[in-house]
């Protein structure tokens, strides 16, 4: 199976949106993860204007808008409920105007435990009652919550308009096959995040292909769940400044794609 090309802007942190969609283009990785931040071009501040806007230049630059990419994380204890719900609620809403189906948020716990999963549990419903039309919410293995049994954990307690996004790399370097994240996520699964890189330990991005990350037993895991979403690089070169540049690993494309 051939599943269609995504990138994340995280690995152009800042590029213009022009510029973003003509690299889209040029490359056939034609759908987009909008990392939201204040150092973006997309972000909650923006008018409603300016979201209409960056609406029309990304239809009209005919790429496929999938996600935007919060940095909520509905786990943490520093934060309130009612200001965590807010916040991704605003960035639900931002992912609306801007045509998206998808927000992203992090589950970020401090500590992982009950109080973490409950924190989790109690925010990601309150967010679900406040999502506007077309839009779902889907929690990331990562940080706190790395593997699908995490995930799993925390979203077989919540409503059916919060989904997984499984990011490949985190539960493979905490040591949680691949089969497992497969059954585990399936209920849930929405989107998925490919990259590649030396180890568990070391981490700066490598060109699909290039590292131990076993991206082939996952891509035949989501042909055997019957994927049907998009397969998107996260090139985390905002992280790992060392990492060659984003137009240089879209020219490698995941080995499923012949």
């Amino acid at each position: 199976m051939n599943w269609p090309l995504a990138f994340s802007t995280l690995g152009c942190s800042g590029m213009p949106l022009a510029d973003v969609t003509a690299l889209a283009r040029s490359t056939g990785w034609l759908g987009l993860e909008l990392r939201a931040a204040d150092d973006e071009p997309v972000h909650v501040g923006l008018s409603p204007e300016e979201r209409a806007a960056a609406r029309e230049l990304l239809e009209s630059g005919g790429v496929t808008v999938l996600a935007v990419a919060s940095y909520v994380r509905v786990a943490r204890g520093e934060i309130g409920d009612e200001e965590c719900v807010a916040g991704a609620v605003a960035h639900a809403e931002l992912a609306r105007d801007l045509g998206a189906p998808f927000v992203r948020v992090f589950p970020g716990a401090e500590e992982p435990g009950r109080e973490a999963d409950a924190r989790a549990v109690r925010r990601l419903n309150a967010i679900a009652d406040e999502l506007p039309d077309g839009v779902s919410v889907l929690l990331e293995t990562h940080d706190s919550h790395p593997q699908g049994v995490d995930i799993a954990r925390v979203l077989s307690q919540v409503s059916e308009k919060v989904g997984a996004i499984w990011d490949v790399m985190h539960p493979w370097r905490t040591g949680e096959p691949i089969a497992v994240t497969r059954d585990l996520l399936a209920p849930y699964l929405k989107h998925v995040q490919v990259k590649d890189v030396l180890s568990p330990t070391e981490r700066t991005p490598l060109p699909l292909g290039a590292g131990t990350v076993p991206l082939g037993e996952f891509y035949t895991a989501l042909w055997e769940l019957g994927y049907q979403g998009w397969v998107s690089l996260e090139w985390e070169s905002k992280w790992h400044p060392e990492a060659v540049r984003l137009a240089e690993a879209l020219k490698v494309k995941p080995a499923f794609t012949g």
